[in-house]
């Protein structure tokens, strides 16, 4: 019954794309049906196959041991500050993202992810005939924030209409930082990270394509030099630690915010209607979440967690579902962990306007009329990733 829930789920999703999209004349099905039959194969193999299972595996316990010697880093730093077998978020999983930004601008400086982004971009430019840039966005999108992501293709702005700029900045909506991979892995099943931060590029394709059809451009050519502007091996170690170190204290300061914020909403609703914000939240996101293949008795705690991600963040979202995954069913877990991996709230239609503003001003003004659209796009992009990969557990 929930795989057929599931798959109503993906269309329900399917249609509501189809509905909002702006050109239905022009909407490339062809290449939404190889990324969906792409994406169905990858979520197949990552869950139900065993060669898959032990990549998966073999992936999150690689990523867990390099993170161990980032905690070495830590260690060092803010020995004694925790008392034996406790933990301090702020110092067990923030401070992980100045270690994996810096692996990341390293990998980037020596040329090692530019040049594998360029070519599975252009593969899956090929398969599917859509823009180069595009796809090229999608797959940089999987290592690198909103901002630095869009920073890549600064070259291409001024030539995009409104359509493509709108699907890249949906990509970049819909997807995580590498560099906060390991942060999230803290808080939620790891397997559920690597499957979201890949399928996630491809819900995005899927879903912005079908809301912003675009043509495929001939003439395009990606320059990698966009993708890295440091001179050195030390000076990309020292640009990834500090934009690390910024990245763990703005989140350090929006939790303190969002937090402090939805406690006080929650106390306001409680005293006057005798339920929580989050908890209201829940009953309004529960029929999402059971389309999506939650089973009935846990749709409303998923719905609320659901919510609390798009209203405040999904760092904020987690730490709420952190204490109760062990009381859920796998399926449960599974879906609202993949569904959490992204960047789609309402505070990152700021961040990407803002970062478009910083590059090509003159699209900055296109960028603020389609953000509400930009993020519910986004956020249907999380909720195909999260269906699809319900239909496997």
């Amino acid at each position: 019954m929930s795989i057929l829930v599931g798959i109503l789920g993906i269309i329900v999703t399917l249609a509501i794309a189809f509905l909002l999209s702006n050109d239905k004349k022009r909407i490339n099905f062809r290449a939404i049906l190889v990324l969906f039959v792409l994406e169905f194969i990858v979520a197949l193999i990552m869950f139900k196959t065993t060669v898959g299972l032990k990549i998966v595996e073999a992936t999150s316990n690689g990523v867990s041991k390099v993170l161990n010697y980032g905690n070495e880093g830590v260690s060092f730093v803010t020995g004694g500050l925790v008392p034996e077998g406790g933990s301090v978020f702020f110092i067990n999983v923030l401070m992980l993202i100045i270690f994996t930004s810096t692996l990341l601008s390293l990998l980037t400086h020596i040329k090692v992810l530019p040049l594998a982004i360029k070519y599975i971009g252009g593969a899956l430019a090929k398969i599917t005939g859509l823009s180069k840039v595009v796809t090229f966005n999608s797959i940089n999108s999987i290592f690198f924030g909103q901002s630095e992501s869009l920073i890549a293709i600064k070259t291409h702005l001024d030539s995009m209409n409104a359509n493509k700029l709108f699907i890249v900045c949906t990509s970049a909506m819909a997807s995580v930082s590498a560099s906060i991979m390991g942060a999230y892995m803290e808080m939620i099943p790891p397997q559920y990270v690597l499957a979201a931060m890949i399928l996630n590029a491809l819900s995005a394709l899927i879903i912005a394509t079908l809301v912003a059809p675009i043509s495929k451009d001939e003439d395009e050519t990606i320059n990698i030099k966009d993708v890295s502007n440091t001179n050195s091996v030390f000076g990309a170690i020292s640009a990834g630690a500090l934009d690390g170190g910024r990245v763990a204290l703005i989140v350090a300061a929006m939790l303190v915010a969002y937090v402090g914020l939805l406690a006080l909403i929650d106390g306001f609703f409680t005293s006057i209607f005798g339920i929580g914000f989050t908890g209201l939240l829940g009953y309004v996101f529960a029929p999402v979440a059971w389309i999506m293949g939650i089973p009935v008795s846990e749709i409303v705690t998923a719905g609320s967690v659901m919510g609390t991600k798009l209203a405040a963040n999904e760092f904020v979202a987690m730490l709420q579902f952190q204490p109760l995954i062990g009381e859920l069913s796998e399926k449960t877990v599974g879906i609202v962990s993949t569904f959490l991996v992204s960047f789609a709230n309402f505070s990152s239609i700021g961040i990407i306007a803002g970062s478009i503003q910083a590059i090509n001003a003159k699209k900055a003004d296109i960028v603020a009329k389609f953000g509400l659209k930009m993020l519910l796009t986004a956020t249907l992009a999380s909720t195909l990733t999260a269906t699809i990969v319900g239909l496997f557990l």
